[in-house]
């Protein structure tokens, strides 16, 4: 009878353990096979090995949860647990509207200094003061321009083409001082608004060109490289707060050492998809970069003017790149 007794409550016990596994859930606007998918994938994978059955991270790509504005809504009131914003970041803390200064990052080794340098001690703060805290720095990527009307060389091809870019002023105002007519939507509109001819164009980088099927309804790809774009893991102060102290250690870890991961397959894709890109019948060319760079001046200059430390954190940057 003891026996019996004994093998019910090692049962129970199992069960009421497996139960207490943390559930978190992690929401992006990627389509399947994108960075951002393959991405939040790896580091599920990893906090489950981390944590071994402590916790499980459901992935939701596809803006299945909403665009990037409403991922981070809900996880500011704490009905999502992780997002995975990239531009979207400046439209709540203006001081992340850095990464959307126009050739700003030279490279991934450039960004990891920065990463070092500005974003944990200055950039993650202020997430911090607007409801958000950044546990990890990955990747949206460099990003390229497509369109319907013609090759882009320099910014002066721009003017006229309505050009949809991601939610976040500085992105609109660096293709308005191209003399484009930009207009900010979500990632899951805009195949159609590329279709129907709503926007001549958009601008991202090629895994989201690729992954978004752009290249069914856009004829041109101009490398420009104009941005890379910083994507931030992201969740709630009071929510991480909430969790029991080994799993924030387990997920943080593996959030982190997911970069790596992150960083070499943006570099693979971005040498890869270029050429899915051309067999899937895209006319590819590479832009004038000197004159994209003369023609940002405005921008950094107005960054500089209205977002306090705007300047000092530009030039901090600057200085942190490859030796010219």
């Amino acid at each position: 009878m003891k026996s019996i007794v004994l093998v019910a409550a090692l049962s129970i016990f199992a069960r009421d353990a497996q139960a207490q596994a943390v559930e978190l859930k992690i929401g992006h606007v990627g389509s399947p096979g994108s960075l951002f998918d393959l991405s939040a994938r790896e580091f599920a994978r990893r906090v489950e090995e981390k944590l071994k059955g402590k916790a499980k991270v459901e992935v939701y790509g596809s803006s299945q949860l909403g665009d990037d504005t409403e991922l981070l809504q809900k996880v500011k009131l704490g009905t999502l647990d992780f997002a995975l914003p990239s531009t979207v970041m400046s439209s709540v803390v203006p001081a992340y509207g850095l990464f959307e200064m126009p050739y700003l990052v030279a490279n991934r080794e450039h960004m990891k200094r920065i990463e070092k340098e500005i974003v944990w001690p200055r950039l993650a703060p202020l997430a911090e003061k607007a409801g958000y805290k950044v546990i990890a720095v990955w990747e949206n990527g460099f990003r390229q321009i497509t369109n319907n009307v013609h090759p882009i060389e320099t910014p002066e091809d721009l003017k006229g083409i309505k050009l949809r870019v991601p939610k976040g002023k500085w992105r609109v105002k660096m293709f308005q001082a191209y003399g484009a007519s930009p207009s900010a939507m979500g990632l899951s509109e805009v195949f159609v608004a590329l279709q129907t001819g709503v926007m001549d164009g958009e601008e991202n980088p090629l895994t989201q060109i690729y992954t978004s099927k752009f290249q069914e309804v856009q004829k041109f790809l101009s490398m420009t490289d104009h941005v890379y774009t910083p994507a931030y893991v992201v969740t709630a102060p009071r929510k991480w707060e909430a969790l029991p102290a080994e799993v924030r250690k387990g997920v943080e870890e593996a959030a982190r050492e997911t970069q790596a991961y992150v960083y070499d397959n943006g570099a693979r894709m971005d040498q890869d998809l270029l050429g899915k890109l051309k067999t899937a019948g895209m006319k590819v060319n590479q832009a004038d970069k000197k004159a994209f760079r003369a023609a940002s001046k405005p921008v950094y200059d107005e960054f500089s003017a209205e977002v306090p430390g705007g300047k000092e954190m530009i030039d901090k940057a600057i200085a942190l790149g490859p030796a010219k």
